[in-house]
């Protein structure tokens, strides 16, 4: 038998984890950082269109912030948040003790955050990405954007290797550590969602990895993949960015949709209508969103021919999307709804969902895009689906699964608050930007013209931005108002749900189940409060646990990686102090030579003895 597990200080205990639920934690920390980083940028550029000819920042700062703000929101903020939710809780919600690599976990974690700050290293050497977030060629060449974009380059090569690893290991997990009786068609929605979220990341990461490597060849290297002078093709790069950037808005939404599909069902005392038709239309989404990557491109002059497919295939996304948006409508149909903090922000993602999706079918028209296109109408699109519909789902999963993560509740009045002040801010900010849009104002400009009937919408949507700010800085405010003084939670179901997360103990102990559940119906908790005594039977009987132990060679893995990245930064550098190809060698030998530590090193694990699970048991009271 294998030792038992050994103390650790906390610090370290952090660092080395392989624990799904405190890598869950740390994903949200990592990525509420990125989130607010990105924020104050967005503050920041609403503040200089406030009136016409501002000088709040300049020009060079305003487009590397547009970049900057549009890079870490998608690939550091949104894509973290959501893995927070799907580390924490998809292990819970199918009845295993972790996920089928822990190791591989802390590992993709870990790259993705040295992705990151190797992303905004680019500050401290001459100034951030300033091509947009896109990166559209030749902008994005050598000939036109300094260092910065080499930064933007290798960080998201870098952080996409991680979020890659994860995506497989959540795959697996799903696919083969499910519990007796959890059938694919009585997973929860939010691992459904999440299932197929991975495998869209499996297929749309590969291509957007291919794209920087030859956009790196091209930068570093003096390749001339992206360079008509030299045989290249520049709209080259814009197809294979857009077969991974339409996807990508889908790997982002279909979480949130899932997050919407557990919340309305708790809070509205009903399962969720239409169970399968929702499973299905998910795969319809997927499978159709590799399918309309050109509509990105329609003045690109592809000609009639295609530009007419692509349309016909983005509209028709809108039929399986609309059957979700009835079910949510007929799962609150006849509810007992409880409009609490979380309820609030997934009822008012419908609505504002659909406005996002309606102004999408319109940009789907070709013909029509070409006035549409480069304008505001466009900003104000994509903000009402990743503000309206993953941001809000985000927060209905916060004030959800908080108390299951931190053992107490948020506050409620600070939440309601903060959801009235956000949602408002949130509609004053881009509602108007529609209007803007069709009065002709060009997406990414730092200044404009007085006179042009700009000035009023200009100004109400910077004030919806300082209604969002202070939203956010009211969450922060609940966050550490409840950490002192919330409400304990010591149940294991506070909201009276349906799905297995609700049936282990708060605080969740490190090996979740102390029997493996025996599932017998969708809404598996639900089942067992109508038709048995309200606990999970278990499927096993109580033995000793096996566990994996801690590991710091993920951590060191993702700083060779980082070093690596760097490296072939400084290529572009004038007169680096050290030889770049020192540096670059240097960091994978050392991320080589910790995967080779880890091929040879024999580690079993640990055992919880039968005594700590009883004992934990009889704590818990499950």
């Amino acid at each position: 038998m294998a030792a038992q597990k050994q103390e650790k200080s906390v610090i370290w205990d952090w660092l080395t984890t392989v624990d799904h639920k405190k890598l869950g934690i740390m994903y949200l920390i990592a990525g509420t950082l990125f989130f607010v980083k990105a924020g104050v940028m967005a503050l920041f550029m609403r503040i200089q269109l406030m009136y016409p000819e501002m000088n709040f920042i300049s020009g060079q700062t305003f487009n590397e912030f547009i970049t900057m703000h549009g890079t870490i929101m998608l690939f550091l903020a949104a894509t973290p948040l959501l893995f927070a939710f799907m580390n924490y809780v998809i292990p819970l919600q199918i009845g295993a003790r972790d996920v089928a690599f822990p190791f591989v976990n802390a590992l993709g974690f870990w790259i993705f955050f040295a992705g990151g700050l190797l992303l905004s290293m680019s500050w401290f050497f001459g100034g951030g990405p300033d091509a947009g977030w896109t990166a559209y060629v030749p902008l994005s060449s050598r000939d036109y954007a300094g260092v910065g974009l080499d930064f933007y380059v290798l960080g998201l090569q870098v952080s996409g290797i991680g979020t890659l690893i994860s995506a497989i290991n959540f795959l697996v997990t799903i696919v083969n550590m499910r519990a007796p009786g959890m059938t694919m068609m009585r997973l929860p929605l939010f691992v459904w969602t999440s299932f197929i979220s991975s495998t869209l990341i499996l297929f749309a990461f590969t291509p957007l990895a291919a794209g920087l490597a030859l956009l790196m060849l091209d930068r570093i290297f003096g390749a001339q993949f992206f360079i008509p002078s030299m045989g290249g093709n520049t709209v080259l790069w814009q197809h294979i960015f857009w077969i991974f950037g339409h996807p990508e808005v889908y790997i982002l939404v279909l979480p949130a949709f899932g997050i919407i599909s557990e919340v309305i069902p708790a809070f509205s005392r009903k399962r969720l209508f239409g169970y399968t038709a929702m499973v299905f239309a998910t795969m319809i989404i997927a499978f159709l969103g590799f399918m309309v990557w050109a509509h990105h491109m329609f003045t690109v002059g592809m000609g009639p021919v295609a530009n007419s497919i692509f349309a016909i295939a983005t509209m028709t996304i809108a039929v399986p999307t609309g059957i979700k948006i009835f079910n949510w409508l007929f799962t609150m149909w006849g509810g007992k709804i409880t409009f609490n903090t979380s309820m609030l922000f997934a009822s008012s993602f419908v609505p504002t969902f659909v406005l996002g999706g309606v102004t999408g079918v319109m940009l789907a028209m070709a013909p029509v895009d070409y006035l549409y296109h480069d304008t505001y109408f466009v900003v104000a699109h994509f903000h009402y689906i990743i503000v309206g519909g993953i941001v809000l789902a985000l927060f209905a999963g916060l004030f959800y699964w908080y108390p299951k993560m931190f053992g107490h509740m948020l506050n409620e009045t600070l939440g309601k608050l903060f959801f009235w002040i956000f949602y408002i801010g949130f509609h004053l900010t881009f509602f108007v930007q529609h209007l803007l849009g069709l009065m002709g104002m060009p997406r990414r400009v730092y200044t404009y013209l007085g006179d042009q009937g700009l000035d009023a919408f200009n100004l109400i949507s910077t004030i919806g931005t300082f209604f969002m700010s202070a939203g956010v800085i009211l969450l922060v405010i609940n966050v550490i108002y409840s950490a002192f003084k919330g409400e304990r939670v010591t149940v294991a179901d506070p909201w009276d749900a349906r799905t297995l997360e609700w049936a282990v103990p708060t605080p969740v102990p490190e090996y979740n189940f102390a029997q493996t559940p025996q599932v017998r119906s969708l809404d598996p908790l639900f089942y067992e409060k109508i038709h048995g005594d309200g606990t999970m039977k278990p499927a096993e009987p109580i033995a000793p646990i096996h566990m994996p132990n801690g590991s710091i060679l993920p951590l060191i893995m993702s700083v060779g990686l980082f070093f690596a990245g760097f490296g072939f930064i400084m290529m572009n550098m004038e007169n680096p102090i050290i030889n770049p190809w020192i540096v670059a060698i240097g960091g994978l030998a050392i991320t080589f030579g910790s995967m080779f530590v880890r091929s040879i090193k024999e580690d079993h694990g640990y055992y919880v003895p039968v005594e700590q699970v009883k004992a934990e048991l009889k704590k818990g009271g499950n």
